[in-house]
């Protein structure tokens, strides 16, 4: 990673993955309604919704909310960026758990009972799906010998054929990550589904449309993840990738609605079980065949 690619996907990130986030989440909302039997919203009402929220007033119980919160996307971006300019894999991880622990600072520092349950069932998120993304990062180096995003562009067959098992593994984090049930604990995207709003109970107005607004960043990341297990160094193998991508979260959407949330022990007790089972035969595959 050069400095002038991380500047350009600095700047193509942070433009389109707002834009293709929010188009994805609106596609979320139709595919949600017609599963539901309903028509469902527009296809830009997520858009609709964070303009809304950035015209109202903020009613934050202390200065420092906001502060947390911008500084929780800041760094989601700056992972995206990272990412996408082919950078260290590690260094994307490490800067995307700071996002996050931010983010969890950000609830803490309201003092809602809410809101602090919130970050408490986030914490159990992260500890669930955390040994998961370290140990891809470490498989990773194993298949390739580098954490660097970008050598996936000159391999001649796509990574998923060496870790397989490494991309079930993901798979089942994604469902984490993307906050989609049955394991959104600490708070969801769909207004059925909560009566508080978890971690994000005590944000109002242009904090609340940034949280929103980082989801969509995280969603296009997340996905960029398993988009690194389908390519190879072709450019036609952008078809079948761009196809898997699509495949994957229309399952999650599937998944999301079709299970009912389950408590934090399960979510933490299956996490491990997957992580294990699926990272250590697939490194140890690895080990063996290299």
């Amino acid at each position: 990673m050069t400095g002038l690619s991380f500047v350009f996907s600095l700047v193509g990130f942070g433009v389109l993955a707002p834009v293709i986030g929010c188009l994805l989440a609106g596609i979320d909302r139709k595919l949600t309604a017609r599963l539901q039997g309903r028509v469902g919203p527009p296809l830009l009402q997520p858009w609709y919704d964070v303009r809304k929220l950035i015209v109202k007033q903020s009613a934050q119980v202390n200065s420092y909310q906001a502060f947390y919160v911008c500084m929780s996307l800041v760094l989601a971006v700056l992972a995206g960026a990272f990412f996408f300019a082919g950078g260290n894999f590690l260094l994307v991880v490490f800067v995307l758990t700071l996002s996050t622990l931010f983010f969890i600072i950000a609830a803490y520092s309201t003092r809602s009972p809410y809101a602090e349950l919130g970050a408490e069932r986030e914490i159990a998120q992260v500890m669930s799906y955390e040994p998961m993304v370290i140990l891809i990062s470490i498989a990773f180096y194993f298949a390739l010998r580098t954490f660097d995003t970008g050598v996936v562009f000159s391999l001649d067959r796509p990574l998923i054929l060496s870790l397989p098992l490494v991309f079930v593994g993901l798979l089942f984090i994604l469902t984490i990550k993307l906050r989609k049930s049955p394991f959104d604990l600490s708070y969801s995207h769909h207004a059925h589904q909560e009566l508080v709003k978890g971690i994000t109970t005590e944000m109002s107005g242009r904090t609340l449309a940034m949280v929103e607004v980082m989801h969509w960043y995280e969603s296009i990341l997340f996905l960029g993840w398993v988009g690194l297990f389908l390519v190879w160094g072709s450019w036609f193998a952008l078809i079948p990738a761009i196809i898997g991508i699509s495949a994957v979260y229309f399952l999650e959407v599937f998944i999301d609605n079709n299970f009912a949330r389950v408590k934090w022990q399960s979510m933490l007790k299956w996490s491990w079980v997957v992580t294990l089972v699926c990272c250590s035969l697939n490194i140890v595959l690895l080990y063996w065949l290299g």
